[in-house]
């Protein structure tokens, strides 16, 4: 008696844990663009990506160190750079992209993390984006409040505050006047929303 079994080899992709197919089912079925975002320690990167029968196209990508040639110079892996970030990249491309799906691969969101704060910059250049507001961080947080007034916390101890903030510091920014222009970057990004266009 036969005791062999059939025995289906998994995609390589999903054997690595690259890939989740039925999700990515999920985004393909929606027919609509997905908008990718990846977080990593010091980086927001978005892209645009419509699936083709030859390879998945892409329409447009951007980061936040997109925002340095904007001014913003500060750490480009914090909740207020991911918003800026998407922000930045949905006012940038919307001729291309009028709606689209988030696609966060085999991540999931947590509330009030940088991928939401991304979102959120989605959501307020005008980008159609099925989300849930309840999972959006607020506003103190991505604004920078709450980073300037730990730093003001902090200011009376001067090792501790210049530990936590050697990066800014070595910059030669102040971390207590991140939501002053944090706000000064957001009204730039949406009042020369056409020569950001051509960028």
């Amino acid at each position: 008696m036969s005791k062999s079994k059939t025995y289906t080899v998994q995609f390589k992709r999903k054997r690595n844990q690259k890939t989740n197919y039925k999700k990515r089912l999920k985004y393909l079925k929606s027919e609509k663009t997905r908008i990718v975002v990846r977080s990593s320690t010091n980086n927001i990167l978005i892209q645009a990506i419509n699936f083709n029968e030859s390879g998945d196209k892409i329409l447009a990508s951007g980061s936040a160190k997109d925002l340095k040639k904007l001014g913003w110079n500060y750490h480009s892996g914090n909740l207020p750079s991911a918003y800026l970030t998407g922000l930045y990249f949905g006012i940038k491309n919307k001729e291309i992209i009028k709606e689209g799906i988030i696609d966060l691969g085999l991540k999931s969101i947590t509330r009030g993390d940088r991928i939401s704060a991304t979102i959120k910059g989605l959501v307020d250049s005008k980008l159609s984006i099925p989300h849930s507001d309840k999972l959006l961080p607020t506003e103190e947080k991505i604004n920078g409040t709450t980073i300037a007034n730990y730093a003001k916390s902090l200011s009376e101890n001067k090792e501790d505050y210049n530990k936590q903030f050697s990066k800014y510091l070595k910059n030669n920014l102040n971390p207590e006047n991140i939501t002053k222009d944090f706000e000064k970057i957001k009204e730039l990004i949406i009042k020369n929303e056409k020569n950001i266009k051509k960028t």
